[in-house]
């Protein structure tokens, strides 16, 4: 406990102003030096351990050995009581309104599709045509999605549980895409309002009274007049729903501060001086609207129905999709394009459609991997179709020499000649004498080698390779390297089902000979032949298959 005495306080005299209390009395404190109940401090003699154990008396609870803290609580205590219930709720409200604030919003429900340019999709056609190699499609639909000026995008609105659709209106004066009405509304004023109203501006008088001190928001700096002026809630919940909508209207409100600068409560009253009017343009009749709300009411009834658009379907470029103005449709947009960089099926499958357009095939490698190319893989028996020599060479080479490269194949088949190249050097041509009349000497410059044009042999290889790679005999890759088609595996034969009705007397004959010894059978055979013979009914021997006719001859 602590042995300070009791204080003889007058509260009520304390907490009055400064010109109620009474006469300033002597310091009741003065005796008192602040070092009442603590012990003085320890000097050390020089001895070696002391500090030592020093610091570890301290780590046990004091210099004593103690387990509290001089001067406060016992540790695991608090000085200020239960958490819960001592002053800390407050904040546990600040952290709900702030994790109810940062909460993402839902989504609107739109479907969205990524299609490639055609331009750019024509163009990727050409040049697998030229090169007639076989391509991925998923990387080509991944590289696709790397760069927005390589697609569009496409929105077409979600059938709710409900059974409501979402809508999408659009701006005719933009062309920019809104998820409710309100908002298209609200670009237009923001953004078009000099195309349908003239603001005017005309003295009035202040307003009466004295004011001291005036509301201001904390985070804009808009000022809002004082709180007991007429028009400040007005002014308050106009500027939450223009600015800071998505922020609670309690927590809002609390950031609002008060000012007492002068220069700040003169800047309000020259503002309040002013009376602005809205001018109504493009109308038959001259009209004046005193407020926005009027302005708004003015624009929904006259210009608004011819402005804003309602679409099924929407179709925005790439480059303006990521960075549309209505936050909803790009978080769906960003939603669906990390979606599909890992896995890009829908687009994959509409660039297959604008490739088959372009008439390429598609085939899988190692029934695995989906690609594109000239002509699908076509098996081409060299030993019983009529080729020629040179084919015939192509088609070995690559079977026998793995990860075979174009470079390779024409390196063994047409091997370019050995030729000396000799660089071809400029002579410059005699400089003017100088003043000591010897000649400037000026380096020569050396010629780069022309590349040596292909051989006749490695022309006929190359066409050779050509016909091959658009008949599909020879299938060459993305990173070089050649294949030939592989013979398909031959179809398993389908065993015809044994129709479930037989006849009696042929199950008989199979259970029969199952069952028959070969001495048996020799008998029975012996009695068939007169059987034959004779007349057919008089035969009581079940028939005898063909097997056991041929086991005397055995």
């Amino acid at each position: 406990m602590s042995n300070v005495p009791d204080l003889d306080l007058d509260l009520d005299n304390l907490f009055q102003p400064a010109w109620a209390q009474g006469k300033t009395e002597s310091n009741k404190f003065a005796k008192f030096t602040g070092t009442e109940g603590v012990k003085p401090e320890r000097s050390f003699s020089g001895k070696p351990g002391e500090r030592r154990a020093l610091r570890r008396d301290s780590a046990s609870g004091g210099f004593g050995g103690g387990g509290e803290r001089r001067g406060g609580p016992p540790r695991g205590g608090s000085k200020f009581g239960d958490r819960k219930g001592g002053g800390f709720g407050r904040r546990d409200d600040r952290r709900e309104e702030r994790a109810e604030r940062l909460a993402p919003q839902p989504l609107p429900e739109f479907s969205v599709a990524f299609i490639p340019e055609e331009r750019g999709v024509e163009q990727l056609a050409r040049q697998i045509k030229m090169t007639g190699r076989a391509y991925p499609l998923f990387q080509i639909a991944q590289l696709i999605l790397d760069k927005a000026e390589r697609y569009s995008v496409q929105l077409t609105p979600k059938k709710k549980a409900d059974g409501t659709t979402e809508k999408i209106f659009t701006c005719a004066l933009d062309e920019t895409p809104w998820t409710s009405e309100d908002e298209a509304v609200a670009h237009v004023l923001k953004n078009h309002f000099t195309t349908f109203y003239q603001a005017e501006r005309t003295q009035t008088e202040p307003p009466k009274g004295v004011y001291t001190f005036v509301a201001q928001c904390g985070m804009s700096g808009e000022i809002l007049g004082p709180p007991n002026y007429h028009d400040y809630q007005n002014q308050l919940r106009k500027l939450h729903a223009e600015k800071f909508s998505r922020m609670p209207f309690d927590m809002f409100k609390a950031r609002v501060k008060i000012v007492k600068d002068e220069a700040v409560v003169k800047k309000w009253i020259e503002e309040q001086s002013f009376k602005t009017e809205y001018s109504a343009l493009n109308v038959p009749e001259p009209l004046k609207l005193p407020t926005m709300e009027e302005v708004e009411k003015h624009f929904r009834a006259t210009h608004k129905d011819s402005i804003i658009k309602v679409v099924d379907t929407l179709t925005v470029a790439g480059l303006p999709s990521r960075s549309l103005k209505c936050g909803g449709l790009q978080r769906v947009i960003r939603q669906e394009w990390e979606h599909q960089k890992y896995f890009p099926l829908p687009i994959a499958t509409k660039l297959s459609q604008q490739f088959a357009h372009y008439g390429l095939q598609f085939f899988k490698v190692n029934k695995t991997v989906t690609h594109v190319s000239v002509a699908r893989p076509t098996f081409l028996d060299i030993e019983s179709n009529p080729v020629s020599d040179g084919i015939k060479r192509i088609v070995e080479f690559i079977n026998a020499t793995p990860k075979c490269s174009r470079k390779k194949l024409i390196e063994a088949l047409a091997p370019a000649p050995k030729v000396t190249l000799i660089p071809i050097v400029e002579t410059p041509a005699p400089a003017a004498p100088t003043a000591e009349g010897d000649a400037a000497a000026a380096p020569a410059k050396p010629v780069e080698p022309k590349a040596p044009e292909p051989t006749p042999e490695q022309t006929t290889v190359m066409v050779d390779l050509h016909w091959l790679i658009h008949q599909g005999a020879v299938l060459e890759f993305a990173d070089g390297r050649m294949e030939t088609a592989k013979k398909p595996a031959p179809k398993p034969v389908k065993q015809e089902k044994k129709s479930q009705e037989k006849p009696a007397a042929e199950s008989e004959t199979v259970s029969s000979t199952e069952t028959l010894t070969p001495a048996d059978i020799a008998a029975c055979t012996e009695t068939v032949a007169p059987v034959a013979e004779t007349a057919a009914p008089e035969v009581s021997a079940p028939e005898i298959p063909p097997a056991a006719e041929t086991a005397p001859a055995a």
